[in-house]
């Protein structure tokens, strides 16, 4: 999957972002407030977490990366990403949401969200996304795995809010980042402090950029503390 901020249409000397689920929504966010300050524009391609890595170590390339911390460095490591450009970027949380308007289960404690689990019709996760990845580990550490084996869907990436808004499950779990980011959901809120994961993303430029100084500015644009605003809005907490 691709999607793209408005400046899609610029030129050649536009900055390229490739990114994954969880950092598209404040990267489009910030795009319009990036082009009035400096006068440059930049686009953003984004796929799973799991893909976007995969595509960037089979070769793809671009001015910025901005993924899973862990990512970001394995990139490093290879060489792709200029060591002493690497920086966090944000912190996200786990959460929970139901289909707009349905009640919202009780998910104050973790015993509390273990029943709200098992009374469930169904509920959905991702398979490629970090908190997709995270969620059989969770049903493992709350005993359940087994009793929720036939009541959950998944999708290989991407929002899964979309399957709850479509009446195809009953909860989502996700970062709560990518559930407010799709239409037709309520965020019920965040997972218990003791079962939470907290993931975090880093930036950094790739060594074939062609405009690194350019990319730099894009980075301390990101991550200046007037765009702090923006992440929480988003369900992000900046790194600044």
């Amino acid at each position: 999957m691709v999607m793209t901020t408005p400046a899609d249409t610029a030129g050649a000397t536009d900055l390229r972002v490739l990114t994954s689920n969880s950092s598209f929504p404040v990267l489009d966010a910030l795009a319009p407030a990036f082009e009035r300050a400096t006068g440059r524009r930049y686009s953003v391609q984004v796929a799973t977490a799991r893909g976007m890595l995969a595509r960037i170590k089979d070769g793809e390339t671009a001015d910025v990366a901005v993924l899973a911390a862990s990512d970001i460095d394995e990139l490093v490591a290879l060489g792709v990403i200029a060591p002493g450009s690497r920086r966090l970027f944000a912190r996200s949380r786990v959460g929970v949401a139901v289909r707009a308007g349905a009640n919202k289960p009780d998910i104050s404690s973790v015993e509390a969200f273990r029943r709200t689990l098992l009374s469930a019709k169904s509920i959905a996760h991702t398979v490629n996304g970090a908190s997709g990845r995270y969620v059989p580990v969770l049903l493992e550490r709350l005993g359940i795995a087994e009793q929720m084996k036939p009541r959950t869907v998944t999708r290989e990436g991407g929002y899964i809010g979309g399957v709850v808004a479509a009446g195809e499950a009953e909860i989502a779990i996700q970062q709560i980042v990518e559930l407010l980011a799709v239409p037709g959901i309520d965020v019920v809120g965040l997972l218990p402090d003791e079962i939470q994961k907290v993931f975090e993303t880093a930036a950094g430029i790739f060594r074939t950029s062609a405009q690194p100084a350019a990319a730099d500015a894009l980075l301390r644009f990101l991550l200046a503390p007037a765009s702090s605003g923006v992440f929480r809005e988003r369900g992000l907490e900046s790194a600044m």
